[in-house]
């Protein structure tokens, strides 16, 4: 529908849609985080959500990850923010609703925090202190020679980890996003604790609602993903309603 999506490096970014009903122009973009793609199963499950629930929605995979081109090793918030931009400058004329996972949460955050196109934002399990988290995952693997999570497929970059430092956190951003927002997170998250998103949530505007999962961890698998698809869906929809009105 779409066409081609490349970033600013030219760059193909992969993506997939999810037909909703009618002509709307309403849509929401599903960013994912670090070490995902656009395939994970609560991404596609919130994806699959949405278009049932009549709201047209688009999961794609930032470069470097899935099958988006780039090298994983470039990734990082900053480029990934550029990426998002790409995605928005091929929906202009959409009402967009941004949905961003753990580091997508913080990509969302200070693109929200720049670019009026973004009508609506979702975090769910928003990583919101970037320095203090590459230190607690990362601090005793050493960038260009080690990897995330032991994973090899994942080499950790010193790029990543220098971007994560600058970056430091996006707490301070909070107030310069005056759109409606939501913050969803599990209280068993053992990767982005919880109290990032309260540490946000004590600086943001009064549109800003904290829902809190109950034994949902870091990526709401098994029977948490039906739950936080089903409270995204009950927020977005009344909201783009009024964004129509």
């Amino acid at each position: 529908m779409f066409g081609e999506i490349r970033n600013r490096r030219g760059e193909r970014l992969d993506y997939t849609f999810h037909e909703g009903v009618g002509t709307t122009k309403n849509i929401v973009v599903l960013g994912h985080g670090v070490t995902g793609n656009k395939d994970r199963p609560f991404v596609v499950a919130l994806g699959e959500g949405l278009a049932a629930a009549g709201i047209p929605a688009l999961r794609f995979s930032f470069s470097g990850n899935g099958a988006s081109e780039g090298k994983f090793t470039d990734s990082t918030i900053s480029k990934e923010v550029e990426d998002l931009g790409a995605v928005l400058d091929v929906l202009e004329d959409h009402t967009v609703c941004y949905v961003g996972h753990s580091m997508g949460g913080a990509v969302g955050v200070l693109r929200a925090s720049t670019d009026d196109r973004i009508r609506l934002l979702v975090s769910l399990a928003g990583m919101v202190h970037t320095k203090a988290f590459a230190q607690r995952e990362f601090g005793d693997v050493t960038p260009d020679e080690g990897f995330m999570w032991d994973e090899p497929d994942c080499p950790l970059s010193q790029a990543y980890m220098d971007d994560l430092t600058q970056i430091d956190t996006v707490v301070d951003l909070s107030p310069q996003i005056s759109v409606p927002w939501l913050l969803v997170h599990g209280d068993e998250d053992d990767v982005v604790p919880i109290e990032d998103s309260r540490d946000i949530l004590a600086k943001a505007n009064d549109q800003t609602q904290l829902i809190r999962l109950q034994s949902a961890n870091h990526v709401f698998s098994d029977e948490s993903t039906p739950v936080m698809v089903e409270k995204v869906i009950a927020w977005v929809k009344p909201q783009l309603a009024n964004l129509n009105l």
